[in-house]
C-alpha cells in the first residue's frame, strides 16, 4: 500500500474535522482532505486541486507553530488528522511532532512518514539517495525508539508502507511535557554524521504492520466517538479500543 492510499483511507474512516500538514510540497496528500486544513511548507509548489478550506503558510514548521494561535482557521483549535512529512532528519521531526501534539487530543492520528528506510544510503542525513531520483527518507526512523523510551504512553505502530515506511502515532497528551524537557539530551545522541546505523529491523521492516491490518482494526467508531466525550473519559475509551484491537500488544511486543 502507498502511503497517499493509506492516507487517504485514514480520512474515510476516522472522518477527521481538521485535518495538519507539515509538507505540503505539490499538495499531493493535501488534495485528499475535504475538512478544515492547515498546510505548511517554506517552499510549497501546488500542482494537485484542493478540495478542502484550506490555509496554507509559507514558513517552517518552527515558526509557524511560534504563532500565538497556530490553528485560529480551525472552528475549533484542534488537530484530528495529521501528516508530518518536513525536513527529513530526526531532530526536525521529533520537534514537529512535540509541537503537534500541543494541539491534538486521545482520539488524533498522527502520521509520519519516511520511518522504513530500505538502505543506509537512503537513511543517510544528506540526500545522496535521492542524487539519483531514489527517495530519501533521513534519519527520522530514529525517533521510534526515542519515544517508546520517553513516551510509553504512546501507542506507536510502525506501517509497511511504500516507498519508505510511515508511523503512525496514537493516543497523544497534549499536556505531556516529558518529551520537550528531554529533547536537547536526546538530539545530541540523534545527530551524528553519516553513514547512520540502520538497525536491521528497520531495514527489513520485522516489526512493522501491514496497513490493511491496521486499517481494518475496529477502532474508528470509538475514535469518532471519543471526541464528544472530556478528556479523560476519551482517553480511557480509545485505549480501550486500542487495547481491544490488540494495538496495545503489537507496540509492546515490537519494543522489545
Amino acid at each position: 500500500m502507498q502511503r497517499h492510499q493509506l492516507l487517504a483511507r485514514l480520512h474515510e474512516l476516522l472522518q477527521p474535522r481538521t485535518y495538519f500538514e507539515i509538507g505540503v510540497r505539490k499538495g499531493r496528500s493535501l488534495t485528499l482532505s475535504r475538512v478544515p486544513s492547515v498546510g505548511v511548507d517554506p517552499f510549497f509548489l501546488l500542482t494537485h486541486e484542493l478540495h478542502c478550506d484550506v490555509h496554507l503558510v509559507r514558513t517552517t514548521s518552527d515558526e509557524f507553530f511560534a504563532r500565538r494561535r497556530p490553528f485560529a482557521h480551525f472552528p475549533e483549535e484542534v488537530v484530528d488528522l495529521a501528516f508530518i512529512d518536513g525536513m527529513h532528519l530526526a531532530e526536525f521531526a521529533l520537534r514537529d511532532l512535540i509541537n503537534t501534539e500541543r494541539h491534538c487530543h486521545p482520539a488524533s492520528v498522527i502520521v509520519i512518514d519516511d520511518m522504513l528506510p530500505r538502505s543506509v544510503v537512503e537513511a543517510g542525513r544528506g540526500r545522496v539517495g535521492s542524487a539519483d531520483g531514489g527517495a530519501w527518507a533521513g534519519d527520522v526512523f530514529k525517533i521510534v525508539d526515542v519515544l517508546r523510551e520517553h513516551r510509553p504512553d504512546l501507542v506507536v505502530v510502525e506501517l509497511d508502507t511504500k516507498p519508505t515506511g510511515t508511523v503512525v502515532v496514537l493516543l497523544p497528551d497534549p499536556t505531556d511535557t516529558s518529551l520537550a524537557a528531554a529533547y536537547e539530551d536526546v538530539v545530541g545522541d540523534l545527530v551524528v554524521p553519516d553513514p547512520q546505523e540502520v538497525p536491521e529491523r528497520v531495514l527489513t521492516r520485522a516489526g512493522a504492520m501491514d496497513p490493511a491490518d491496521f486499517l481494518a482494526a475496529p477502532i474508528w467508531p470509538q475514535l469518532r466517538a471519543a471526541r464528544r466525550h472530556g478528556t479523560d473519559e476519551a482517553r480511557r475509551r480509545v485505549r480501550e479500543a486500542y487495547a481491544a484491537a490488540g494495538l496495545l500488544t503489537n507496540t509492546a511486543a515490537v519494543a522489545r
